[in-house]
Formats: structure tokens, C-alpha cells, sequence
């Protein structure tokens, strides 16, 4: 393990345009559940798949039901930013990490201080009205009864959260191809690169260090530079920025 931290500290000196693109094993040593894993929501027993109620349709349907499993399943009480948080926060200070690309939406990121976050699937931290554009926080919705509504014009409040059979937003993607593709320096961390659009990210970076850090296999392994079967935060913590 020293061998390996000592090649990415290397890597990490040589290279001044730094992308990280972070799935959910980022925040789970902030004691956030993995939706995939062994102890995620996709392993449990509800009246409906995960999958399908948090999808755009089921919200529209059964928007009642929506909010319940919402309120008790992804709003998360008492986590803080881990060691991985805080490190890409100051390597983004120092500036070398440009951007960060997250498929997290528990906002972590921006706690930690870092600016530059992209993130593909939204965040529960941004609640909008949907007939006026309203904004609410998270306690707003986490404090409403049932189903938020909004207090200028009583429309349904929606978490800022991209739900299936909803598209990723197009300018979010945008940039991130674009950070990726100029980038030196690619960390791939805490994601086993099964979920697309992201998984397909990897394709457009063209520099020189691709290292990916996880605790298993991912599908983008045979392209890596530098392999570390590891948790982020642990890792991370390790680099001298």
C-alpha cells in the first residue's frame, strides 16, 4: 500500500488540472448508506423497489408516499464532511483540483468548503416549488408534514434531485465532460462505475494519470494508471497536498 501511495503523491505533484469523480463509497465513512450495497436501500424490503419510488412517476402519483420514504431513507441526520471531504477541499484551495464530478447528492462536498462541485444527480440541500420556483431548504422539507407545499403559491415543493425516468441535466454534463477532458490527472473514487451516464465518463479524459481508488473491481480497471483497492478516505488523507 505505501508503493502505491507514494506513485499517486508522484502523480499528484506532476499534475496542476485535476478532475475527481466521486461515487457513493465517498460518503459512506460519513455514515451515508450505499444505495448498492450489502446494507443499501436496494437490499431491503419495502412495498416498492427502491427504484420505483424514486422515480418521476411514482412522485407524480404517489407524492405522499414519495415524501415518507424520502424524509426516512435519504435525508441522513449528524454527517459531516469525512477525510476525503476535507482533502479535495484543500486541494481545490491549493489549486490543483479543478473540478470535482459527484454522484452524491447529500451536498458534503460544499460542507467541506470545496467550490467546484458538479453534481450529476442533484442534492437534497436545493428544494424548488414547481409552479413558482420557490426555494426551500432541507429542513423545510424534512420539517413539512407530509407534503411540502409552498408558502407563496401552494404548489407541491420538489427536491432538487434527479429521480428515474428524469434526464441529468445537460449543462451539469457538459461541464463535467469538459472538465474531464481537459484534465492531467482523473481520480476516479468511491464508485464501481455500473451507473451511466457517469460510468461513460472515463471515455473523453485523454491524460496522462488515471487512477482509480475502490474497494472492488470496476468495470474501467484495465485503463488505470494507478489501482488502490481501498476506502477514499483513508487514501486521500494520506496525500500530502
Amino acid at each position: 500500500m505505501e508503493d502505491k501511495i507514494k506513485k499517486l503523491q508522484e502523480m499528484y505533484d506532476k499534475s496542476n488540472n485535476i478532475v475527481f469523480l466521486g461515487g457513493a463509497g465517498v460518503s459512506t465513512e460519513s455514515g451515508i448508506p450505499d444505495f448498492r450495497g450489502v446494507d443499501g436501500l436496494y437490499n431491503k424490503k419495502y412495498d416498492y423497489p427502491p427504484e420505483t419510488i424514486l422515480s418521476n412517476s411514482f412522485f407524480k402519483k404517489f407524492t405522499k408516499e414519495f415524501f415518507k420514504f424520502y424524509r426516512e431513507k435519504l435525508i441522513i441526520h449528524g454527517v459531516l464532511p469525512n477525510d476525503a471531504h476535507k482533502t479535495l477541499a484543500k486541494m481545490e484551495e491549493k489549486g490543483k483540483l479543478k473540478y470535482i464530478v459527484t454522484q452524491n447528492i447529500d451536498g458534503l462536498h460544499q460542507l467541506a468548503g470545496s467550490k467546484n462541485v458538479l453534481e450529476l444527480h442533484g442534492s437534497i440541500q436545493r428544494n424548488y416549488c414547481l409552479l413558482c420556483g420557490e426555494f426551500y431548504n432541507l429542513s423545510y422539507i424534512d420539517n413539512s408534514k407530509e407534503i411540502p407545499k409552498c408558502n407563496k403559491c401552494d404548489g407541491i415543493v420538489k427536491p432538487d434531485v434527479t429521480l428515474y425516468e428524469e434526464a441529468l441535466n445537460e449543462d451539469v454534463v457538459y461541464k463535467a465532460i469538459k472538465a474531464i477532458s481537459k484534465a492531467d490527472m482523473l481520480i476516479v473514487a468511491g464508485t464501481s462505475l455500473l451507473v451511466y451516464p457517469a460510468a461513460s465518463f472515463i471515455r473523453y479524459f485523454k491524460g496522462p494519470y488515471l487512477v482509480i481508488i475502490n474497494t472492488s473491481k470496476t468495470s474501467s480497471d484495465i485503463y488505470a494508471n494507478l489501482i488502490i483497492r481501498d476506502k477514499v478516505a483513508k487514501v486521500l488523507s494520506k496525500l500530502n497536498v
